[in-house]
């Protein structure tokens, strides 16, 4: 007898994933505490992260819209002006110190960044860029708007019980001056670009452990009830502004988020990992999951790894042989995704 002799099926690599096809590979997260279909979901992040809402709508979880639409507009007005995407009108929050910089202005720790960019005629909120496609008719409009989301934030926070957050990137770009983070490199998406105001920057793990904690301890003052599902978008980054190749520069970024959500629930009861990147990008799945430009995720790469989510909370609640009851479809499907970070392949 050894310390390997009583260990289960799924600990070994040859019966649990070498003699599976794909689809047969099952218990791949078994969640440390329990969600229940009313559980109150907010879900932020990446690009990758808006499939989770959708889908918890998809099934008739509870997933918490904080910032609903004016009634007057319609479905597609409302998904043209990034309402409903997440459970806050931020638009894709890619890095820890971007979400660590919502937090902390939502709930009055730091002031807002009073930025504003300006194209000669309209103006666009520097840290929500692609928010709205026409702008703001003034600043003030600009910040009343920015802070219903902030009020958003604060309202999701304080009454959910369950915060799905999708990591994203490693790399951004911040103002020299005051050393807030944007969501795009300035003059990408809108505003301008000034080589003495903007710096580019890839976060250490150091640096991204360090952010998520503080999120993490943050949240639990204003929810101490909150749990947090920490998850890696499987999505290859688009463009980098290292000295290196994007293949490798897309492997840093996600073995840096893989290493921080690992140690980020290792060291927090309230924190779990479900590992969505592995359910695509590990090397038994082939590529299956990919588009042909061998980066965004298939609708069947999609519904694979939701369904996995979602098997792995029923087993968790002994409803080993029952799925959810389906409810309203959510009036966005899958393949129509907000993705800012695209953006950026125009570029080349």
């Amino acid at each position: 007898m050894n310390p390997y002799s009583s260990l289960p099926p799924n600990r070994f690599w040859r019966p649990s994933v070498a003699e599976k096809d794909y689809f047969s590979i099952s218990e791949v997260w078994k969640p440390k505490f329990q969600i229940s279909k009313d559980a109150a979901i907010i879900t932020a992040g990446s690009c990758f992260s808006q499939n989770m809402g959708k889908e918890l709508q998809r099934r008739g979880m509870n997933w918490l819209n904080a910032e609903t639409a004016p009634d007057e507009f319609s479905a597609k007005e409302a998904h043209e002006l990034n309402y409903g995407v997440f459970s806050f009108r931020t638009g894709n929050i890619y890095t820890a110190r971007l979400l660590l910089q919502w937090l902390k202005w939502a709930f009055e720790e730091i002031p807002p960044s009073k930025e504003v960019w300006n194209d000669g005629e309209r103006y666009f909120d520097p840290f929500r860029p692609n928010i709205t496609p026409v702008g703001f008719d003034s600043p003030q409009a600009m910040w009343a708007s920015r802070e219903v989301t902030l009020e958003a934030i604060r309202q999701a926070v304080s009454s959910a019980d369950v915060f799905v957050f999708t990591m994203g990137l490693t790399e951004a770009w911040l103002n020299t001056a005051t050393d807030v983070v944007y969501p795009m490199c300035p003059g990408t998406v809108q505003g301008r670009f000034d080589e003495r105001l903007h710096k580019a920057h890839n976060f250490t793990f150091g640096e991204i452990h360090s952010d998520f904690q503080e999120c993490i301890d943050l949240l639990g003052r204003h929810n101490p009830r909150l749990r947090l599902v920490f998850t890696v978008s499987p999505v290859p980054v688009t463009a980098t502004f290292t000295q290196h190749h994007v293949l490798t520069a897309s492997t840093y970024t996600k073995s840096v988020l893989r290493a921080v959500a690992g140690q980020l629930e290792a060291n927090n009861e309230n924190v779990e990992y479900f590992p969505s990147y592995e359910l695509v990008a590990s090397p038994p799945m082939n590529g299956v999951f990919y588009n042909p430009n061998k980066r965004t995720i298939t609708t069947t790469g999609v519904r694979f790894v939701m369904n996995h989510f979602f098997n792995s909370i029923y087993l968790r609640d002994q409803r080993q042989h029952k799925t959810a009851e389906e409810g309203p479809r959510s009036s966005l499907p899958i393949e129509d995704i907000i993705c800012e970070e695209e953006l950026l392949d125009y570029y080349k």
